[in-house]
């Protein structure tokens, strides 16, 4: 018996124990669909004829995973044979406990395209909702999960044309690691150099210690109520992006205590989770499901300014199309927290709007007074008495002032429940007034008791859920008057000197966070003079993209006003030469149109905030996507952005302002947002000496008895991991030593054999991914830059990229063919570690250029070096071979321009691809007219509908005639030239079909 075998028994064992009915009789398609048609007739009360049920199955089964879910949580309409309706569910919705749960193993999906077979799935009133793969290795969960979405997406799997349709989760486990991530459209690795994972979770218990040992994770996680509470209550369908999210455990435990509470009526609590851990999210299930508690009368979310309540607005009806709509003004707002519609129980709102209506002494309810109105006061008082519930997003604002206790007055028998990233504790409580009474602190716990769970930022980073940070303390020159134009000029010069590495090359963004809105106007003023000197001094000076924001003086506008509420800087630097901050943002706003092609204007400031917004986040697009001259690459802040903005591009911040506790941990935080392995860490340089800041941040905010934060925070100082460098390289040397060869990119092509490339593969990587940290690290001294040069200089370093590329696709492609060797099998290649930021087609197509050209220019590069860095790149993998024997045509001395390059690229691209169509035709015996004919079709659907090849080689969907070319599309040779045509078509920006 193999370990997995093993495995597979042991489970299905302690399944048992928890109560599974075990059917070993479920091994093929048929014997599934008897047995859910069996479950089917119990639970509906009805006997079907067999082509009613033959009907139902092709009704219910939807290779649309977003859509199949939905049927499987809804009650559902089918038409039987005499006419009449069948109001019918799939499983027991109302109580999911009550269904019946059975393990099956080793299903075997027979279809004409393939053979799988599954190790262990658990059905739910027979319908498959969980596929567990057990795996005999030590593999990355990363690769796991290609391994079961590569599966998934064979043609033939069940997955789209049986009731493997519903499959909800996937668990991976070895027994001593086990991984779990939900299923979804479209999920697939693409290997290059974007490539993007799906999130994959670990189980941890209440208090966050990990829950990796199958056997435990199946006693707490597969528990029949457990997972059938999973599935129904804390598992997200998010409509707008019709995909499906399944909640983390902290995300979870946070819920359940709010709704225990509620449900016992404990009075009132505060979540402590970390920023940029999903606080929208776990509120939203909050209200979603206090909306079905009769008790509760109405349950208001409550935020802080315009923009976090129109943010907070979307986001929820993201996760539900609208959950909650706009609360235009206060007015709207008593309206709905009056109304009886269902659809009106949970609310959005700000704590300005409900302050104003709650506050018998506002401006509002007087002058309605006066007026002999009912004042909002007035109308809210029959709900005094009711059972309301508020959550407050970032529990820390305004509501420790009078609006909170005004809430608290009115609403004797309400729950209030906050949600904080940075709790305020006595340490960076603020000494203030609080409605005329004696100035005193007041803290998180003071305002909402208890804690009612913790997940704080250090569980967060050893989750990898956020990143960790790398602080750059700036060692300037010992100044402390920071308002010195010597000072500013000391940051923008260290700005534009290190941004580059900073960002790995402008593939990120980064904030200049600034102590007042004159230095924002300052800075801004400076950089704009420096540049233009760098510019004129050298021609190829690439500009950084500089934009600037702060909220402009309010002048009775009541939008701006409610802003400044939280931007206190900003309020204060604006009562003082108004007009002299209101003319700086209309030029700024003016460079920014002219910049971005925009037409902003400071009397729609909103418009110009929402923008500029949206830039950063927009950084995700590449530069033939979205041209890099309408990306920010430093966005200077003074107040704005520093608090809930999220983007998984912006990696570095400059800080040259004071900050401390949770508003230093709110700005750094913008930086850690995860993404890939490209961005290994956040990245602060901070101006202003601020190291004893941090550590007492630090220790404030781990939310634990940790010895020392700064080792689980903070990423290694850079000699610690050239010390790794060095041992990587080292390991490498041994390797290839090892095999009889010299340590030599040239040596790469005779290692022999599966295995020795496969080891040579895992030894480089390791290189690779130490090198990309250090490429990043701002802080190094000339002597640590020589050392890592002097290791392995840049033109080895180079080759050995291109040859791990190279070895990576060939082992790749037999990965591909299945049946590899296990060491080929567990390889999972990493390709997003060997991308380029800066090397894209355009930027190729630039330097093939200038290559042409006759004028020698220490700016050109030779042929061969052209090759060297193409092939060093994963960036262009599937179309390097072309571009290569392109560039090889070419001459120094045609002088041609990019137009014609690119011209003559796609020439030579499209006589290549006539060879290899007149060579497949020949091949196969067909006419190339037809062969091209289908082609040409297939690329339409793939590059301009979106369609995936796999569906459309799938022999059922090609709807052509030619039995001949159905069969040749199948053919493994005609797949890679499809795949290759289509990337081609979408990198060269063509629409030959219009």
């Amino acid at each position: 018996m193999t370990k997995e075998q093993q495995i597979e028994e042991e489970l299905i064992e302690r399944l048992k124990d928890l109560k599974y009915t075990y059917r070993p009789d479920i091994r093929t398609q048929v014997d599934l669909e008897q047995n859910f048609r069996k479950k089917f007739e119990q639970l509906n009360r009805v006997n079907l004829t067999d082509s009613e049920f033959d009907k139902l199955l092709v009704e219910i089964t939807n290779p649309d995973v977003f859509k199949a879910s939905n049927f499987l949580r809804n009650t559902n309409t089918f038409s039987r044979e005499d006419g009449t309706p069948l109001h019918y569910s799939l499983v027991n919705i109302k109580d999911w406990c009550k269904n019946e749960y059975e393990v099956i193993n080793q299903l075997k999906m027979n279809t004409d395209s393939s053979n799988h077979r599954y190790d262990v799935i658990l059905l739910i009133n027979g319908v498959p909702v969980v596929q567990i793969e057990l795996k005999t290795l030590e593999v990355s969960p990363r690769k796991a999960m290609q391994q079961i979405v590569d599966y998934k997406n064979d043609a033939g799997n069940g997955f789209s044309n049986s009731l493997m349709c519903f499959m909800q989760l996937f668990i991976v486990s070895n027994k001593s690691k086990t991984f779990y991530f939900a299923n979804n459209n479209d999920q697939h690795f693409a290997f290059n150099a974007d490539e993007q994972f799906l999130p994959v979770y670990t189980l941890a218990s209440e208090d966050n210690k990990k829950i990796n040992y199958l056997d435990d994770f199946a006693d707490k996680f597969l528990a029949k109520c457990s997972l059938g509470q999973m599935i129904s209550r804390y598992m997200v369908l998010v409509a707008s992006e019709q995909k499906i999210l399944v909640m983390r455990p902290y995300q979870i435990y946070a819920v359940k205590a709010i709704v225990d509470c509620i449900n016992q009526n404990r009075g009132n609590g505060y979540i402590w989770h970390t920023t940029g851990s999903g606080k929208t999210l776990t509120s939203f299930k909050a209200s979603t499901l206090l909306k079905e508690n009769p008790n509760i009368e109405k349950c208001l979310f409550v935020v802080d300014r315009k923009d976090l309540d129109r943010q907070t607005r979307e986001e929820f009806n993201k996760f539900q199309e609208g959950s909650v709509e706009d609360n235009t003004n206060t007015e709207t707002l008593v309206r709905r927290m009056l109304s009886t519609d269902y659809a009106d129980k949970i609310i959005v709102t700000t704590i300005q709007k409900l302050g104003l209506a709650l506050n018998q002494n506002s401006k509002r309810n007087r002058k309605q007074r006066e007026e002999s109105k009912e004042t909002y006061y007035d109308r809210l008082a029959p709900l005094k008495d009711k059972r309301m519930v508020f959550i407050f997003d970032e529990c820390h604002r305004s509501q420790f002032g009078d609006n909170h206790d005004a809430i608290k007055d009115f609403f004797p028998k309400a729950q209030l429940f906050g949600f904080t990233g940075t709790p305020i504790f006595e340490e960076n409580a603020t000494y203030k007034t609080i409605e005329g009474n004696e100035a005193t602190y007041r803290t998180t716990k003071d305002v909402f008791q208890n804690e009612l769970h913790a997940y704080t930022i250090t569980h967060a980073i050893e989750d990898r859920n956020v990143l960790r940070f790398h602080i750059d303390y700036f060692k300037g020159e010992n100044q402390t008057d920071y308002n010195q134009l010597s000072h500013k000029m000391a940051v923008i010069e260290a700005v534009l000197s290190k941004h580059d590495k900073a960002t790995h090359y402008r593939r990120f963004n980064s904030i200049l966070a600034t102590s007042s809105i004159n230095d924002a106007i300052e800075y801004y003023g400076y950089f704009k003079q420096k540049q233009e000197e760098l510019a004129a001094f050298n021609k190829d000076y690439s500009n950084l993209n500089i934009a600037c924001v702060f909220s402009p003086p309010a002048e009775g506008n009541k939008d701006i006003k409610q802003l400044q509420e939280d931007l206190e800087q900003e309020k204060k630097d604006n009562e003082v030469e108004p007009n002299k901050k209101k003319e700086a943002l209309t030029g700024i706003i003016a460079d920014y149109n002219k910049q971005f092609g925009t037409n902003h204007s400071i009397s729609e400031f909103d418009l110009y905030y929402q923008d500029l917004q949206q830039r950063i986040k927009d950084q995700k697009y590449n530069n033939q996507d979205y041209p890099r001259k309408n990306k920010i690459d430093v966005l200077i802040v003074v107040d704005m952005l520093l608090t809930g903005f999220d983007s998984k591009y912006l990696n570095t911040l400059y800080v040259d302002k004071n900050l401390n506790y949770h508003g230093l941990i709110q700005a750094f935080s913008r930086t850690n947002r995860v993404i890939n392995d490209t961005k290994p860490y956040g990245n602060i340089l901070d101006f202003r000496s601020q190291q004893e800041a941090v550590d007492k941040a630090m220790i404030l905010f781990s939310g634990e008895k940790v010895d020392n934060p700064k080792e689980i925070w903070l990423v290694d100082e850079a000699p610690k991991v050239i010390e790794k460098y060095i041992e990587a390289v080292n390991n490498l040397k041994t390797f290839m030593e090892s095999k009889g060869l010299d340590c030599k990119p040239s040596e790469v092509d005779n290692l022999k054999g599966d295995e020795a490339r496969a080891e040579f593969i895992n030894n480089f990587k390791e290189v690779q991914r130490l090198k990309t940290n250090l490429e990043q690290y701002t802080d190094l001294e000339e002597e640590q830059t020589e050392t890592i040069e002097k290791l392995l200089p840049t033109d080895d370093f180079r080759s050995f990229k291109s040859n791990y590329l190279e070895t990576a696709k060939q082992l790749k492609k037999i990965q591909d063919k299945g049946n590899a060797p296990e060491v080929v099998e567990q390889l999972d290649f990493e390709f997003v570690l060997f991308s380029s930021a800066i090397i894209d087609y355009d930027y190729i197509i630039s330097l093939i250029a200038k290559y042409t050209q006759d004028k020698p220019s220490k700016h050109k590069m030779t042929r061969q070096q052209l090759i060297n860095l193409l092939s060093s790149s994963a960036n262009l993998i599937d179309e390097r071979d072309d571009i290569i024997a392109y560039i090889k045509t070419l001459e120094i001395g045609n002088g041609l321009t990019e137009k014609e390059i690119r011209e003559g690229y796609q020439q030579f691209k499209e006589k290549k691809a006539v060879q290899e169509l007149n060579t497949l035709a020949n091949k196969h015996g067909i006419t190339t007219e037809s062969l091209k004919a289908f082609i040409d079709d297939i690329l339409y659907r793939m590059v301009f509908d979106g369609e995936k090849l796999t569906d459309l080689l799938a022999p059922l969907d090609l709807g052509w005639k030619d039995r001949r070319i159905k069969e040749l599309a199948l053919m493994e040779d005609l797949v890679p030239l499809l795949n290759k045509q289509a990337q081609g078509r979408e990198i060269a920006g063509l629409n030959a079909y219009e």
